[in-house]
């Protein structure tokens, strides 16, 4: 891990190091008052987006140098990264935008920030200060726990149980800010990172307060933090909690004016990909800018959204045929030759000179809304038996997105059965572990909902935490000669790998198997 001595955030924290230990900082950049606080929670969210590093190892993204009938439809890469992603490599190419590195550093960034915030409300609680500043307190554990667990889910391999789990890495649970230049770490588990965000939930949800936001879209509102509870609660098996939170941010009735408006709202692909990141849009809880190039990605380079990766997310469904109605105009191409993308990863760039035509691309992700957490709540529902239930969530969704047939269970049934090619996939839930259990009637409704969560999240990334949690294995083809590869499901490199930099300060690296050295070759050279 790096060793934090700063935080990079709008200045407000900077200490020196050897003769300028002893130089006092400016007045401006001390944490000593509540205003001062609230300033650096504005600016303490990660800025970096994990989509580059999850994506492209999914079953969504295809390598278009595949040749189809003898020829190949794309050369190179947009940068080498993509590649090593593809295939799963480690990635030693890239310390920049979307890299693991910078991933890595961003998240760790916003953990620091939390942790100084934590200490300095206390700090100024210690020497009296009265005003109330819970809702500043709830907002850092909140973050700290979200931050960790994206940390955790990208460079530690899938929750088990509390058994299995703690024999796997995960990363180190920071809980207080850093003070000196050179420290060691040691990662926690899997099982123990999973228990601190549950503690860092528990505590800090319920000090969260809007009223204290004058744009909540942008913070960890009650109902962007419920959305979070019951994603993490549906990672960790604990359907009810799951349930529960979700209830908090849907109601128990009808939610279907919560939902995204895809009947009115969206026009044209433009429009879309402004309004679709709108803090307007009800549907929208928690919006995080991030600074990426994730976009030029697609458009024209050698992997993309296309071919039997678009398939699984646009071909049809159990209760539509062709393209989800709400797709239709929603979606660019550059081209047969390169695949697509989705309007939600349209960039946005900030000028710093329009002149000179330079600045910063931004992508924002709308990290929790209000139709994924529809989704959590279904298959929560699913795993507790509840499948009726979970089959009205499911209609609400189909129907928001301008599916015009109701959904039944009949109509699951016969469509997610064996054979049908890129929907129903194996699972491999009872080998991650014993307590991970999925029944033969519970199966085609999680091939629904995992499904429907492809679609609603594609191009997030997230489709590769739902490949993790139920043990799907993956297949790329790759290159001119179309070597096939499988990533099973119990492959160490489901966690990818930590920052070459961090190892190198000292921090254990994911294991990865060690190919035998083929010594044949070398019986020549016996003496």
């Amino acid at each position: 891990m790096k060793n934090w001595i700063y935080i990079l955030f709008a200045g407000l924290l900077a200490v020196g190091c050897d003769d300028y230990l002893d130089v006092p900082t400016d007045t401006r950049t001390q944490l000593d008052t509540p205003e001062k606080i609230r300033e650096l929670m504005v600016t303490s969210y990660p800025t970096a987006n994990y989509a580059i590093i999850t994506e492209f190892g999914t079953d969504n993204i295809i390598d278009n140098r595949v040749p189809i009938n003898g020829f190949f439809l794309a050369d190179g890469a947009f940068d080498r990264m993509d590649q090593e992603v593809f295939e799963w490599d480690d990635v030693k190419s890239a310390n920049e935008q979307d890299s693991p590195y910078s991933v890595w550093e961003e998240f760790y960034q916003s953990i620091a920030a939390a942790n100084h915030v934590l200490e300095a409300i206390e700090t100024l609680k210690a020497e009296g200060n009265t005003e109330n500043m819970d809702a500043q307190k709830g907002e850092a554990l909140m973050l700290r726990a979200y931050s960790h667990f994206i940390l955790v889910n990208i460079f530690g391999k899938t929750y088990k149980d509390p058994t299995a789990s703690a024999k796997d890495l995960g990363v180190t649970y920071m809980t207080e800010p850093e003070k000196h230049v050179i420290m060691q770490y040691e990662r926690n588990s899997v099982a123990e990172v999973y228990d601190l965000i549950a503690k860092d939930i528990e505590e800090g949800l319920p000090l969260i307060d809007d009223a204290s936001y004058t744009q909540k879209s942008y913070h960890f509102s009650k109902s962007a933090a419920n959305a979070f509870a019951s994603q993490f609660y549906l990672y960790k098996r604990d359907y009810a909690k799951a349930v529960e939170h979700a209830n908090a941010v849907l109601g128990t009735g009808d939610p279907t004016s919560l939902l995204r408006n895809w009947k009115n709202t969206y026009s044209n692909i433009i429009t879309e990909g402004s309004v679709y990141i709108s803090g307007d849009e009800p549907a929208n809880l928690l919006l995080i800018p991030t600074s990426s190039i994730y976009m030029r990605r697609f458009w024209p380079h050698r992997y993309g959204w296309n071919g039997t990766g678009r398939s699984g997310v646009t071909d049809s469904g159990p209760n539509w045929s062709g393209a989800l109605p709400s797709f239709q105009g929603w979606i660019w191409t550059a081209g047969q030759n390169y695949g697509a993308f989705h309007a939600k990863v349209y960039e946005q760039f900030e000028y710093t000179d329009k002149v000179a035509g330079i600045g910063y691309p931004h992508i924002v992700r709308t990290e929790f809304t209000t139709d994924d957490v529809l989704l959590n709540r279904a298959e929560a529902k699913i795993m507790l038996g509840q499948i009726d239930d979970a089959v009205k969530d499911l209609q609400y969704w189909t129907a928001s997105h301008k599916v015009t047939s109701p959904l039944t269970r009949k109509a699951i049934t016969d469509f997610y059965k064996e054979g049908r090619q890129y929907y129903v996939f194996e699972f491999h839930n009872t080998e991650l572990s014993s307590q991970f259990v999925i029944t033969a009637e519970q199966k085609p409704f999680i091939d629904c909902v995992l499904h429907f969560r492809r679609m609603e999240r594609v191009l997030e990334g997230h489709r590769w935490f739902d490949l993790k949690r139920y043990g799907i294995e993956i297949t790329h083809t790759i290159g001119i000669q179309a070597e096939k590869r499988t990533l099973t499901y119990d492959d160490d490199r489901r966690a990818i790998q930590i920052p070459s930099d961090v190892v190198g300060a000292g921090l254990e690296p994911n294991p990865r198997e060690v190919n035998p050295i083929d010594n044949s070759d070398l019986k020549q050279l016996e003496l």
